[in-house]
């Protein structure tokens, strides 16, 4: 406890007991060892005596001195610390040089630590010590760790570690929510709240001001996102760094190549949408990458494969369509959608050029614009052609029947090419914002084989549960279960459990919607089997528990909530040729936020 006073010639417990041992008279001895080593002010002396007739033990009294004098004393450090004395560092190398070795003393370490707090460069010999005792590593400052992380990689990893799969599962639980809703969902919390989290927080904290620790976490990020392919640690390099900026932290943001890139970026996500202003913007840094500089592309295709960036970027390209249709203007010929689309392609491009190390931007397939897209809009037309007809009277009908299939070129390139299949999932979490029970049907079947397996993945399956809630009257039909469940969901939730994970997460929210014989066939045939993860068996119980309940209890009518979803009004030009459908009418089932 007393470990370090002989070195400052300070006496302790066993220079007391050397005494005792030694002496003739131990009263004398004691008194001498007081008047020694007790508080060296004369005028005190004769005032110790009152202390004893009120009782108050020398021990109190001693320690609340001492405990004042170490309170002033730190406060003295940090007012050094904070002057603009050109010496101010000396006299504080200079007093951690003294108190240094009592740092293993309860009542001094305060002191020792934050005297190490305020150097900015603690003598190397210190920082070792400090990093060999667990004991003063764990109550030492982060001011002083970052000092001993960025010489130790692998100490820093050890810490950064815990705090990136903390990350991860706070993302992947986000997507496995019980709560589905179209209002509320994944992509809801602005970037502003998201980067105030308990992980991004302690992260900012843990780099503070330094490049270096700055580029391991990026570079722990880039490792993790290779192993993994992960998007999730995408979001957070984006997040770390919007975070770090937040508070002006220029020694970082300046030497961030990414930095403005992923600013402006960033207010389009907070707005849901790339506006033209800032679309020449992202375009002005993408082509400002110079020669010799193309890493800067690794990272910027990083900060695009994040989800929320991609949300973003494909819900402006829906948008940007839209507006095409209003004009009757073509893909091709807007800059601002090849723009949106360039950026979609280089962002889903990120794990392939980071694992190359080849960095140049992946080129666009033109036929997505030319070909895709084009089909893309016929469906739409057919839509739009079955509402009018519904309309007329029975003797001008041409057809009574919903087309049932879809163009060649539509699924191929769903299958073949990840910007059209994106785009893709995205059209269909439209028509289900819509209520469109029909193209729905129509467009399901067709996600079976998607490029990457990408309809399957949980961030589109999260939407697309929670977007199915406002078609809820619709499970009631076996038709409407058939298309959902049969001809999509369990066509691989055998071989995927997410996709299990996800079925059961929408039926426990619509089990009272659901068709009572499709219900039954669904709970034989969702039931787990025994290597299941206990969250599927817990969401099966769940299941199985509402419905005994509902059994017992009949469920009363619930009145639909209405919803502002909302949706864009576009203008559409009133010719005559409006009756044959032309491509600006297009744009009337477009309106997606």
């Amino acid at each position: 406890m007393f470990a370090g006073l002989p070195e400052l010639g300070i006496s302790n417990g066993e220079d007391l007991k050397e005494t005792l041992t030694n002496c003739t008279e131990p009263l004398k001895a004691i008194d001498q060892f007081q008047m020694e080593n007790g508080i060296l002010l004369p005028t005190l002396q004769s005032a110790l005596p009152f202390l004893d007739l009120h009782g108050t033990p020398r021990l109190e009294f001693h320690q609340s001195v001492f405990d004042e004098l170490r309170e002033k004393l730190m406060e003295r450090v940090a007012f050094i610390a904070e002057g603009k004395e050109e010496d101010r560092y000396t006299k504080l190398e200079e007093l951690l040089e003294k108190s240094f070795p009592l740092v293993k003393m309860p009542s001094i370490q305060p002191v020792v630590m934050q005297v190490m707090k305020h150097l900015p460069k603690v003598p190397e010999k210190k920082l070792k010590q400090v990093m060999a005792d667990k004991e003063l590593y764990k109550v030492c400052a982060v001011e002083v760790k970052r000092q001993i992380w960025q010489d130790n990689q692998a100490l820093f990893g050890d810490e950064v570690s815990p705090l990136l799969k903390q990350y991860i599962v706070e993302k992947e639980a986000a997507l496995f929510s019980s709560d589905l809703s179209i209002l509320h969902n994944f992509f809801s919390p602005s970037p502003k709240t998201r980067r105030q989290g308990e992980v991004v927080q302690k992260l900012t904290q843990m780099i503070g001001k330094n490049v270096k620790l700055y580029d391991m976490v990026l570079q722990f990020l880039r490792t993790l996102f290779l192993r993994t392919r992960n998007v999730h640690y995408c979001t957070l390099r984006a997040e770390l760094l919007m975070s770090l900026h937040d508070l002006d932290i220029s020694e970082i943001c300046s030497v961030d190549p990414c930095h403005k890139f992923t600013w402006c970026l960033d207010a389009c996500i907070r707005e849901k949408f790339v506006d033209a202003k800032r679309a020449r913007e992202l375009q002005g840094f993408l082509d400002g990458v110079k020669k010799g500089q193309e890493q800067v592309l690794g990272d910027l295709s990083m900060i695009l494969c994040d989800p929320f960036a991609s949300n973003t970027l494909v819900l402006s390209t829906v948008r940007n369509l839209q507006e095409l249709l209003s004009q009757d203007a073509l893909p091709r010929d807007s800059p601002d959608l090849l723009l949106l689309l360039r950026m979609l392609s280089l962002g889903q491009g990120a794990w392939d050029m980071i694992d190359s190390q080849v960095f140049k931007e992946p080129r666009l397939e033109l036929e997505v614009v030319t070909r895709f897209l084009p089909a893309m809009m016929s469906i739409v037309v057919d839509d739009y052609t079955y509402t009018v007809e519904q309309k007329l009277p029975s003797e001008e009908k041409s057809s009574g029947t919903y087309p049932t299939t879809l163009p060649e070129t539509f699924t191929r390139y769903l299958q073949d090419n990840r910007v059209a299949c994106e785009m893709g999932l995205y059209y269909v979490l439209h028509i289900a914002k819509q209520r469109n029970k029909n193209a729905l049907q129509r467009l399901l079947p067709a996600l079976v084989e998607t490029y990457n397996d990408m309809a399957f993945g949980d961030i589109f399956l999260h939407l697309l549960t929670g977007h199915l809630t406002l078609l809820s009257d619709e499970f009631g039909t076996e038709e409407f279960c058939a298309a959902v469940f049969d001809n999509f969901l369990l066509t691989s939730f055998s071989s995927k459990e997410n996709v299990h994970r996800h079925t059961l997460r929408l039926l426990n929210h619509l089990h009272q919607k659901v068709n009572q014989s499709s219900m039954e066939t669904l709970m034989k045939t969702l039931e787990p089997p025994k290597q299941s993860s206990e969250q599927v068996k817990e969401l099966y119980t769940q299941l199985s528990e509402k419905l005994e309940a509902s059994k017992r209890s009949p469920p009363q009518p619930e009145e639909a909530p209405g919803l502002d979803l909302g949706l864009h009004p576009v203008t559409v030009p009133t010719t005559q040729n409006n009756l044959t459908v032309g491509p600006a009418l297009c744009c009337i089932n477009m309106g997606y936020v």
